[in-house]
């Protein structure tokens, strides 16, 4: 029977048990109640009272400090131990809180619209402390176009942060002074270099530049980067009040105009305008957003008008021929284009402060705006300093002209071949030094900027042999000067007029093209020079130039004489004709080949066509000349003897009727089938080849008349037609 019953007696005992425990847990539990209650209400308390920050261990430092501001016009933030820096800081940016409300609550009773000399002052000096005080951050690891702003706002926004610390603080701290610093570092392994304010994400470092016995102890730069999260945690939460906090400083700093004390044209305005323009957007009021958008907008205007003009000068042909109308220098145009450049840089420079400064906008629209500033300012300051060095080698190549007693264009031509690339290539260094300068104000550390260049530089050197080829061997030819700008070579298989000697290449203009040869090709290749230099330098050279001229008809010795004499006398008359030789050459088909051979002055190949045509044209109407001056004439067998004797008198006379004309000879030559025939030469000295025709058809028109007055016939041929059945 035992058995049975048990199962059924033990789960009403542990029933039993664990109701007798939840009991006495309920009964603990009340009785604790009031002791918890006075435990939570005893820090809530303490938190609300928190420790006064005249029982701070540093107070009295503090006091002192006071003093000696008050007696130091202008003293030193910076000290050598944490104590020393933070007080200091802490006072000065105390004083600086009070003067810009005090100074800015006096504009309604200032006479005058400006600041008066007396308040000048003030703001002066309180400008001089606020820029001793912002020294005490270490603002390295800011970008350099931003640094003083960002320090500022920074050091503006650390009073507070301070002011919720030393007025909210439930701790008693202590801020090591000298010797505590000394203590320390006897006590470590090494010399101590930061030292945090408890409770705080606030550190103080030594300087970098100095060692640790001596160094001066600033905020650190991780602090001054995490000084604008600490004061949006901050912002909205109450300050005790104590004499030293300046509560609302950064809002009344940062939203109105002016640096630290608002112009006194703006604290006049009425209160209702003042709260309507004062509307936040973005952490900017409505007048800060409009006034800022309006300078960016108009600078922007000034450098798309300015922009347009300079590449209006690349490719306008109208403004080119009216600069040469007026007689302007070749180089006024690219002088013009600078001047055209230059005022981007101080518009965009006042464009900047204005926006900085004058309209005071603060946070990150500030820190995207200087950024577009400092792009701005830098791109326009390279593309200047490109067209000031191309500007500068067009000039000093004129100057180096006269100087050398030179004044053709060709020379001009030569000594801006020389200098151009060099400027050229100090303009594109100055560039790349500016660009560089640029990445270093965007935030870029030095080492970034570097290993960013090494990557077009390895690109660079991995395809410069080319390069550099070209380079030494166009320093060989400017030195060697197998050619020169304006004279005619022949470069390989390439015929024409040198228009343009690089460092990289040079430039062939053909008859058909432009043909640019790298210079390596062009040392490597045989060169052709048909230019004779003159004596002096800047005489223009002179290239040959060959006619042969292939006489179809065949010419007695007196024609081919008198042919020679045409031509030379005509190469004579042409003073552009330099060095002539003419002569007659037979070819293998026993053709004769007139060879005519000059030096010319000439640029170009349309004058250098047009010269060769004129030539050519001249010599096909000497050669009819030549063949019209030859005139075989016959009498019938019925003149007598004693006209046979008078003709050539006859013909003389007419012939020599004509001034211009002159015989030569005139010879019975031939008795042929049907008449006497003689045959007489003459030479003409007529100014042009009409009016020796003209004078060929007088003498002919004589002749008829004279051989009819003096009755000899001139038989011509007949023909008998015999039929037969």
């Amino acid at each position: 029977m035992i058995e049975p019953t048990m199962p059924m007696l033990m789960p009403r005992f542990w029933i039993r048990r664990a109701l007798a425990a939840f009991t006495g847990l309920l009964i603990s539990v009340a009785l604790m109640l009031p002791g918890l209650a006075e435990v939570r209400q005893a820090p809530r308390a303490l938190m609300e009272e928190g420790v006064p920050l005249s029982s701070q261990p540093f107070y009295p430092a503090l006091l002192d400090a006071v003093e000696t501001w008050e007696g130091v016009p202008l003293g030193e933030v910076i000290g050598d131990n944490p104590r020393s820096t933070l007080l200091n800081f802490y006072v000065v940016m105390a004083e600086v809180g009070h003067q810009m409300r005090t100074i800015s609550a006096s504009a309604t009773t200032d006479p005058g619209f400006n600041w008066s000399p007396a308040a000048q002052q003030r703001i002066d000096r309180l400008q001089k402390r606020f820029n001793l005080a912002v020294e005490a951050l270490n603002t390295s690891e800011i970008a350099k176009s931003i640094k003083d702003d960002r320090a500022e706002e920074a050091a503006i926004q650390l009073k507070q942060i301070l002011d919720y610390v030393f007025g909210n603080s439930r701790k008693t701290f202590n801020i090591p002074n000298h010797d505590a610093i000394l203590r320390l570092n006897e006590s470590l392994e090494q010399d101590l270099t930061d030292w945090r304010l408890p409770g705080t994400a606030i550190v103080l470092s030594l300087d970098d530049s100095n060692d640790a016995q001596s160094g001066n102890y600033l905020f650190s730069p991780g602090t001054v980067l995490q000084i604008e999260r600490m004061y949006e945690e901050i912002s909205a939460l109450p300050v005790r009040s104590t004499p030293f906090t300046t509560s609302g400083l950064y809002d009344f700093y940062s939203l109105t105009p002016g640096y630290l004390v608002p112009p006194k044209w703006y604290l006049r305005l009425p209160s209702n305008l003042r709260k309507l323009i004062e509307a936040q957007f973005w952490g900017q009021t409505v007048f800060q957003i409009f006034f800022s958008l309006l300078t960016i907008t108009l600078l922007l205007l000034i450098i798309a008008w300015l922009g347009r003009r300079l590449i209006h000068t690349y490719r306008d042909p109208e403004s080119n021929r009216s600069e040469e109308r007026v007689g302007l220098q070749a180089d006024n145009i690219a002088w013009w284009r600078v001047l055209l450049m230059a005022p981007i840089l101080p518009l965009t420079r006042l464009s900047l402060i204005t926006v900085d400064s004058s309209i005071n906008i603060t946070g990150t629209p500030l820190v995207v705006a200087t950024f577009g500033f400092y792009i701005i300012y830098f791109l326009s300051a390279s593309v200047l300093a490109f067209l000031f060095f191309e500007a500068l080698g067009r000039t000093g190549a004129e100057w180096m002209m006269y100087l050398r007693g030179g004044s053709s264009t060709l020379r001009l031509q030569r000594i801006s071949n020389f200098v151009m690339p060099i400027c050229r290539t100090l303009g594109a260094v100055a560039m790349v030094g500016l660009i560089y300068q640029l990445l270093l104000f965007l935030g870029l550390p030095a080492e970034t900027v570097l290993a960013f260049s090494a990557v077009p530089g390895l690109a660079i050197g991995l395809g410069a042999s080319k390069l550099l080829g070209n380079l030494f061997a166009g320093l060989a030819i400017q030195t060697d000067r197998p050619l020169r700008v304006g004279e005619f070579c022949r470069v390989g298989d390439n015929l024409g007029f040198v228009t343009k000697i690089g460092l990289r290449s040079l430039e062939l203009q053909t008859l058909d093209s432009k043909i640019t040869i790298p210079n390596a090709v062009a040392d490597d290749a045989t060169i052709v020079n048909f230019s004779q230099r003159s004596q002096r330098s800047d005489h223009s050279p002179s290239q040959g130039i060959e006619l042969r001229y292939s006489l179809v008809q065949s010419l007695s010795p007196e024609q081919v004489e008198d042919l020679l004499y045409y031509i030379r006398a005509e190469v004579k008359r042409r003073p552009e004709l330099m060095n002539s030789l003419v002569s007659v050459e037979r070819n293998g088909d026993e053709s004769l080949e007139l060879v005519c051979f000059a030096t010319v002055e000439l640029h170009g190949w349309q004058a250098y066509m047009e010269l060769r045509e004129a030539l050519l044209l001249r010599m096909q109407k000497i050669e009819d000349q030549v063949l019209k001056s030859r005139v075989v004439i016959g009498v019938s067998y019925d003149t007598t003897a004693e006209q046979l004797r008078q003709i050539p008198f006859w013909i003389r006379e007419v012939v020599e009727s004509d001034p211009d004309f002159k015989l030569r000879s005139c010879r019975l030559m031939a008795i042929s089938d049907f008449s006497y025939d003689y045959v007489f030469d003459f030479r003409s000295s007529h100014r042009n080849y009409a009016t020796f025709k003209d004078g060929i058809n007088r003498m002919n028109q004589d002749l008829l008349a004279s051989f009819a007055r003096h009755q000899v016939d001139i038989p011509f041929p007949t023909q008998m037609e015999i039929q037969k059945d």
